[in-house]
């Protein structure tokens, strides 16, 4: 991938990000009844849609009328298929409460003023998923094909941010065997996994990040396309998703926030079978008290790929700073019960 192309890609997503930021500050997402500690007169929802809001809409919607009822403010939804959006919206509270994937809420922790408050859970009581690689059933394009590089194929990867599209296959797959993509295949492009599996199931690209909630939905939601796609890698487990808040709500206003999700679905009787049912349209069962030290894991994935960066560029204080960052995070987890 040659760089005027990567810089042009670069200053487009730039772009898209700030027209919708203005989009979405147009709606009323950035006035004074969303004034820092006070009680506002409506909240914003950021959902991270890798589907597109088509898809993704109706499935949310029965959710959000439900958080309404419960918290006594509208809650409207704020869909965009790019994680600097949503990151950048809560940054400025043109958003409040959002669903993101573990990077980006990682992300929004780090830059943008929000809490986790809830982690997903899967219907089989799963709270992690693997990232993928898919390629064309029939294809016989195999793993060791693809890691034999040398330009043969064509490769479709996620967002720059996102987890299962970048940030694990670079760590698991592609880092410790000193591979780079944009050397290894003929052409890299970036893409969310719908648009991604799309192009692999029409021959657009010869593979593509996936993973294993995307396998999920398309074969529920398009099921000849997903006939068509074979995988080829799985990572180890990665966090699931989660429910951020901005830490600066209103006190009495986060409570009923939490309370919401940590109950939605539980417990006995009709309302709550109903609840069930919102939940297992999204492939949810439930959603799991949780704070960002559940997403540890990927912060080990970070460091690992600044250390990475930083031995490319000869950077010695970088790998210095990396190496300490990943020593941390792996004492953590080993005192960890």
């Amino acid at each position: 991938m040659s760089q005027p192309r990567t810089l042009s890609r670069r200053l487009f997503a730039a772009v898209g990000a700030a027209a919708a930021l203005m989009g979405l500050a147009s709606c009323g997402g950035g006035d004074e009844k969303k004034a820092t500690g006070a009680t506002p007169s409506e909240i914003t929802f950021s959902i991270l849609s890798a589907e597109g809001q088509a898809s993704s809409g109706p499935l949310w919607q029965p959710l959000l009328d439900d958080m309404s009822k419960a918290i006594g403010v509208p809650v409207k939804p704020f869909f965009a298929g790019n994680y600097n959006v949503l990151i950048e919206a809560m940054r400025f509270n043109q958003t409040q409460v959002g669903w993101l994937s573990a990077k980006p809420l990682l992300e929004a922790v780090d830059r943008s003023n929000a809490e986790v408050i809830a982690r997903i859970v899967d219907p089989e009581g799963r709270d992690s998923y693997t990232s993928t690689l898919i390629v064309r059933k029939g294809s016989g394009i195999t793993l060791d094909d693809v890691l034999a590089c040398g330009k043969r194929y064509s490769f479709g990867i996620g967002d720059a941010q996102s987890t299962s599209g970048t940030l694990a296959p670079l760590t698991f797959l592609f880092n410790p065997r000193g591979i780079v993509p944009a050397q290894c295949f003929s052409t890299v492009r970036s893409a969310n996994h719908q648009a991604n599996a799309f192009a692999v199931a029409t021959g657009v690209v010869d593979v593509a990040t996936s993973n294993s909630v995307n396998t999920i939905f398309m074969r529920r939601e398009n099921p000849r396309l997903a006939d068509q796609l074979e995988e080829i890698w799985q990572s180890p487990p990665i966090p699931e998703s989660g429910i951020a808040i901005r830490e600066d709500l209103d006190p009495a206003l986060k409570e009923k926030i939490r309370s919401f999700f940590l109950t939605y679905g539980q417990g006995d009787g009709p309302e709550a079978e109903r609840q069930r049912q919102v939940l297992a349209g999204l492939n949810y069962s439930m959603f799991r008290a949780a704070d960002d030290s559940y997403l540890d894991p990927v912060r080990e994935m970070v460091a690992d790929q600044k250390l990475g960066e930083a031995r490319a560029k000869n950077d010695q204080a970088g790998v210095a700073a990396a190496e300490r960052e990943l020593a941390a995070l792996r004492a953590k987890r080993e005192v960890q019960p």
